[in-house]
């Protein structure tokens, strides 16, 4: 029998585990590691992927570099560079005391409690923006609430609940701007068959608070639709929302009329993972995506 270290199983962690611990879908650790090289220090043929403190300690980095406005790829290179355990750790247990938070809001919609769940959102979005509220505290909800349907098969009345909460607080949120950066509103949708929407209006109030200008065209928007659209309002950005891969198609944009200047086609969501997007940009989260529509305007 192979001799092992003192105490090292106890410190590692699945790729869920790290998912819930940072606030990010595990397909989106995935890319990471992929993407980037971020991931587990240590990896067996054979095995399951397991993460190391400091493993997670380089990837909480990486996402608070990334909530501040770093791009993905700057983020991950500072974090692998970041030799200073005591900054990091201080991240890491910024992290923990959000989990009271996370662990309150899962407990009030297991008992319904709408107006806890809506107040609790207000405050910390008045207090620290949708960005980081929806990295921090939504996020992990969502999983959560996720992980019990994957692993129990219940929940899914919570899930809608707080789906609905959740729209009708972004749909609050996104008012309409006096003086917007963009002349032209920046067009969001769900293609296809689409129905899972909820990321279009946060991505929607996200980008309001930037004081950029949008058309939220909600689920199962058509091709037709989207290129009327494109047409007639000329935007200078457009986000692609595919949550199942039957409706990442590349004719959403590969089809649509071309207008000058060409708009900049930012694409999001799980559903894309197995299509070859090389001519558009691939959102790996909302501060991403913020962060690629406000440079498509010049902001």
């Amino acid at each position: 029998m192979a001799k092992r270290a003192s105490g090292a199983a106890e410190e590692k962690l699945t790729v869920a585990a790290v998912a819930r611990r940072i606030g990010i879908a595990p397909a989106t650790l995935r890319t990471w590691d992929r993407r980037y090289g971020l991931g587990p220090s240590e990896h067996s043929e054979g095995e399951h992927r397991r993460y190391c403190p400091n493993d997670l300690a380089k990837l909480t980095m990486m996402r608070r570099l990334i909530v501040a406005g770093v791009a993905p790829a700057e983020a991950a290179a500072q974090a692998k560079k970041c030799k200073e355990v005591a900054k990091i750790s201080q991240l890491v247990r910024e992290i923990e005391l959000r989990e009271d938070i996370v662990a309150a809001l899962y407990k009030a919609l297991q008992s319904f409690d709408r107006t806890f769940v809506e107040e609790t959102l207000a405050h910390e979005i008045e207090s620290y923006g949708i960005e980081n509220t929806w990295s921090e505290v939504i996020a992990p909800t969502l999983f959560i609430i996720g992980k019990d349907w994957e692993d129990n098969q219940s929940g899914i009345e919570i899930e809608h609940l707080f789906s609905e909460i959740l729209k009708r607080i972004f749909l609050s949120r996104t008012i309409e701007l006096k003086q917007p950066l963009n002349a032209r509103p920046v067009l969001l949708a769900a293609v296809g068959e689409e129905l899972h929407s909820l990321p279009l209006y946060v991505l929607a109030a996200a980008l309001c608070e930037r004081n950029i200008d949008t058309y939220v065209l909600g689920a199962r928007t058509p091709l037709t639709a989207l290129s009327t659209m494109v047409t007639r309002c000329a935007p200078p950005a457009i986000f692609l929302w595919a949550q199942l891969p039957k409706n990442a198609e590349t004719k959403y944009w590969q089809d649509i009329p071309a207008i000058r200047p060409a708009p900049r086609v930012v694409i999001g969501g799980p559903g894309w993972d197995s299509v070859e997007c090389s001519a558009v940009t691939r959102a790996e989260g909302l501060e991403h995506a913020c962060d690629e529509i406000a440079q498509a305007l010049g902001a």
